[in-house]
This record gives structure tokens, sequence and C-alpha cells, in this order.
């Protein structure tokens, strides 16, 4: 009984060693398995394949494609114009509103109002979601912020400055979801383009109405002072006073030498004439009223000519006020007639199209991309620690 115990018992003991062998080679064979091989390249590898073979949920893309142009421009002018830019010359403003539409399309304002008219929230979070893409995501809590941020991983908007077409891109987890978003994004973008020609068109006729009214205060200022002018100098029109007085002066004159001639005709056939004295003091006369005729008219202070210096600075004053306020009144009607037409217009090229198949994800690309990345990670990971052992036996 005694010996069958002790055999009992070496038997036992080889057994405790036989097993505490096998936990050694197994230990010793784990220790030799290319744990950095399997982190960096099977475990992701695995992962990446379970997620997009089983899990990833279809995306549609609905895409659009859109022009913004000034009325009577060509696209190809627009195109031209931000070419030129590009290299430093401003071709004006109209390239810009294109980029107004862009920022639009991916602003918090678009945001806000696909919440109101199509449930944005609702359409980012289907049934047919997988967790990783849909909003919120697990990791995510439901705000205004953060489905901001997811929106713009379903809403792309690119630029073609060789056409100046702009494509519009919008993904969705539903054909029907994806085609609708994008026509909202353009309809809104129609509204801002009309908001901008309504604000232009306003501010033109702002702008062109304070000119008349500017025009208008100018010409009554120019009007009352012509006004005093006339009734303080008690003249209406110098022009035809000084024209009046040049007739006078020359009826003088003629009669002034009339009367010299008769004077010397008489002096010389009857010196003793009692008419001389006579034709003398009527010479005297008219010389008296020709120098004061033509003190009037070429005076120093209050002569005609004065007067007529400041008349005519104060018509050429009125004439410039009429003329200013006759232009504003045609900017004025240019304005308005421009204001009942649109300026800018958005042309839809393309219009969204209803997908029948699902663009993303493209599973094998993404699979093979991360394979291969994960192979270049581990082969440069591995050259480095290979490095260092080196390193450390030397």
């Amino acid at each position: 009984m005694a010996k069958l115990e002790r055999a009992l018992g070496l038997f036992g003991d080889y057994g405790a060693y036989a097993r505490q062998d096998e936990r050694t080679r197994l230990l010793s064979r784990l220790g030799k398995l290319p744990w950095l091989f399997l982190v960096l390249v099977a475990i992701p590898t695995l992962a990446t394949s379970v997620y997009y073979l089983l899990i990833a949920a279809p995306i549609y893309v609905s895409e659009a494609r859109f022009v913004v142009r000034e009325r009577g421009r060509p696209a190809t002018a627009a195109a031209l114009g931000t070419v030129l830019q590009s290299v430093g010359l401003n071709m004006g403003e109209n390239q810009t509103d294109a980029y107004e539409v862009h920022e639009y399309m991916q602003s918090r304002d678009a945001v806000e109002q696909l919440l109101r008219s199509h449930h944005l929230q609702a359409v980012l979070d289907r049934p047919e979601a997988d967790f990783l893409a849909r909003f919120p995501r697990p990791f995510e809590r439901v705000n205004f912020e953060n489905l901001y941020e997811n929106y713009q991983r379903f809403v792309s908007v690119g630029y073609d400055a060789n056409t100046g077409i702009s494509t519009l891109r919008v993904e969705g987890f539903r054909p029907g979801d994806a085609c609708e978003i994008a026509d909202a994004l353009l309809s809104g973008g129609e509204a801002l383009v009309n908001k901008l020609n309504e604000r232009a068109a306003a501010d033109a006729v702002d702008e062109a109405r304070r000119q008349v009214i500017e025009a208008e205060g100018q010409s009554l200022q120019a009007q009352a002072a012509l006004t005093a002018f006339r009734t303080r100098e008690r003249l209406i029109d110098p022009d035809r006073a000084s024209v009046a007085g040049l007739d006078l002066l020359g009826k003088l004159e003629s009669q002034l030498v009339t009367m010299r001639a008769e004077r010397a005709g008489l002096a010389a056939s009857a010196p003793e004439s009692p008419q001389l004295p006579v034709l003398d003091r009527r010479i005297d006369a008219f010389e008296a009223q020709l120098d004061a005729e033509r003190l009037r008219i070429a005076g120093e202070n209050d002569s005609l000519a004065a007067k007529m210096s400041e008349y005519e600075a104060l018509m050429l004053e009125r004439e410039f006020a009429v003329k200013s306020l006759a232009v504003a009144e045609a900017a004025l009607e240019t304005a308005r007639v421009d204001a009942r037409r649109k300026q800018l217009y958005l042309e839809r090229v393309v219009s969204p199209n209803l997908p029948d198949k699902a663009e993303r994800p493209r599973r094998l690309l993404a699979i093979l991309t991360v394979v291969i990345t994960s192979l270049l990670a581990w082969g440069a990971l591995s050259l480095i620690l290979a490095g260092l052992r080196e390193h450390r036996q030397t």
C-alpha cells in the first residue's frame, strides 16, 4: 500500500512537472510571436475589414453644378476675371459672388434653415446609418455646434476657375435625402443672390435720390443768389443793359462827331456866329454824358462791367446746378430701372441628381489603404527597433 502511494505521488509530481514544462514552452512560443506586426498591421486591418465589410452604411451622393454671373456677362468672363485676380489683377467684385454663395452653403445659417425645413438632424441620424457615420456618434453630445461640424462632413462646394462653374456635393444615407438637401441649398443660394440684388439696388436708388436732393438744394441756392443780385442791383439782365449802354455810347459818339463837324464848319464860315457858343455847350454836355456812360459801363467798383462779372458767375453757378440736377435725376431713373431687373443670377447648370447607387464608402480601397499604411508604419518602427538593439549590443 505504501509503495502504491509513493508510486502515485511520483506520478503526480511528474504530471506537475510536465504541465509546468508545457506552460514554459507555450510562453516561449508566445514571446516569439510578432507582437508589433499584430498591433500595427493585423489588428487595424481586421478592425477595418469588419467595419467596412459588415458595419459601414452605404452613403449616396447628389451632385449639382451652378454658376453665379452678372446680367449680360458670360460665365467664361467671370472665370477669366478670377484667373486674373489670382495673379494680382482686379477685375471687379462680381467674381466674389460665387464665393459668397459657397460660404452660405457651408454656414450655420444654412444649417438653421435646413433644421427648420428638412429636419436636418433626423436626416443625419437615419436608421440605415452606422454608429461612426451618423450624428450623434457615440462620443458626441447633441448640440448645434456638433451638428454644424458633422454637417460639413456631408456637404462640400468646389469651384473650377477655368470654367467658372461651382460644384455642390451632398451626401446622405438615403438617395432622396441627398437630393433634397442639395436642392434646398441651391434654393437658399438663389435667395441669397436675390437679397444681394435687392440690397445693391436699394443702395443705388438711395444714393441717386440723395444726389438729387443735394442737386435740388444747390439749384435753389443758386436761383436765390441770382434773385438777390437782381433785387439789390435793380437789374434783370446786365447783358442786355450793357448792350443798351453800348448802343447809347455809339449814338452819343456819333452825335458828338456830327456836332463837332458842324461847329468846325460854322467856325470856318462865320467865326463871329452866335451859334458857336450854343454848339460848344451842346458839345460839352454830350462829352459829359459820354464820360458818364463810360464810367457807368466800365468804371471801377459800381460799374456795369463789375456787376456783369458777378452776374455771369451767378448764372454759371445756376447753370451748373441745373445740369447737375438733370444728371442726378437721370441717374435716379436709371437706378430705378436697374432695380426692377436682377443684376446677378444663380443658374443651375446641372440640377441635383437622385442617386441610384451608393458612392461611398469605397470599402476595398479603404481596407487597402489601411493595410498599406499599417505595413509602412510597421516596417519603419521595426527598422528603428532593430537599430536600437544593435546599438545596445555594441
